[in-house]
C-alpha cells in the first residue's frame, strides 16, 4: 500500500494513521474481518505503535472496526439485520437532506452534480466499482451540502462508510449485468428533479432508491433465515 500521498502534514500522527487505515477499509483493501495488527500496521505506515493503537481505537468508536476475542481488532462489516436498520436511518436522513438541498442549491452546484453524473457513468463504463461509488457519493454530497446542515451531511457520510461493503457487492453484481441501468437510473432522475427545482420530486427519488435497497436487504435476510 502506497501511503506517501495520503499523509497530510498538518494532521497529528494519529490523525494521519487513522486516515490511511480508514481509506484502506473504505477501498476494500482491508476487507471485512481483516485483522488490524498493531505491529504490522505500524511497520506498514512507518510509525511507532502508539498512533496506530489510537487510530484503531477511533476506528472502533466510529464503527469501522470491532474487538473480537482471541483475534484483537478486526474490520467490521454490518450483518443483514444491522444493514436494514442502517438503511432505515439513511432513508429518514437522506430524504430530508435531499429536500433541503434541492430547495437551497444554486446553479453552480447543480452543474457540479451534472458533471459528477457524467464521471459516474464513465466509471460504470470502465467497470471501476470503487470509483463509481466515490462518484455516486460525490454527486449526492453536493446536493446534501446545499442543505446547509453539516451535522446532517457528516452523519449521512458515516452511514455510507458503514454500508460501503454491501454497496460494493451490489455495484459489482450490477456491473455484471449488461444493459442494467440500476447504477445510474435514480441518480439521473434525481439530478433532473433538482434541475427542475422540484424538491418534492427529488425527495421522492431518494425515498424510492433507498426503499428499494432496503427491500433487497430484507429479502436476503428472509432467505438467510430459512
Amino acid at each position: 500500500m502506497d501511503t506517501s500521498k495520503r499523509l497530510e502534514p498538518a494532521l497529528s500522527m494519529a490523525d494521519r494513521v487513522y486516515a490511511v487505515l480508514h481509506e484502506s477499509i473504505m477501498s476494500g483493501e482491508f476487507p471485512v474481518g481483516y485483522r488490524l495488527r498493531i505491529r504490522d500496521l505500524a511497520a506498514l505506515v512507518g510509525t511507532s505503535e502508539m498512533p496506530v493503537r489510537e487510530a484503531i481505537r477511533r476506528l472502533e468508536e466510529a464503527g469501522f472496526a470491532e474487538r473480537v476475542p482471541h483475534r484483537g481488532s478486526v474490520v467490521k462489516g454490518l450483518d443483514l439485520a444491522e444493514l436494514v436498520h442502517a438503511y432505515d436511518v439513511r432513508l429518514l436522513l437522506e430524504v430530508e437532506a435531499t429536500r433541503l438541498g434541492a430547495e437551497r442549491i444554486d446553479s453552480a452546484a447543480i452543474t457540479r452534480m451534472r458533471d459528477g453524473l457524467v464521471r459516474m457513468r464513465q466509471a460504470i463504463a470502465e467497470g471501476e466499482v470503487m470509483d463509481y461509488l466515490d462518484r455516486d457519493e460525490a454527486v449526492l454530497g453536493v446536493l446534501y451540502e446545499a442543505s446547509g446542515n453539516p451535522v446532517l451531511v457528516n452523519t449521512v457520510r458515516s452511514l455510507w462508510g458503514q454500508c460501503r461493503a454491501y454497496k460494493t457487492v451490489g455495484a459489482r453484481s450490477a456491473l455484471d449485468k449488461p444493459g442494467d441501468d440500476a447504477l445510474w437510473r435514480h441518480q439521473e432522475r434525481l439530478v433532473e428533479a433538482v434541475e427542475a427545482g422540484d424538491a418534492d420530486a427529488a425527495a421522492a427519488v431518494t425515498r424510492e432508491s433507498l426503499a428499494s435497497a432496503t427491500d433487497r436487504i430484507k429479502a436476503q435476510l428472509r432467505e438467510q433465515k430459512k
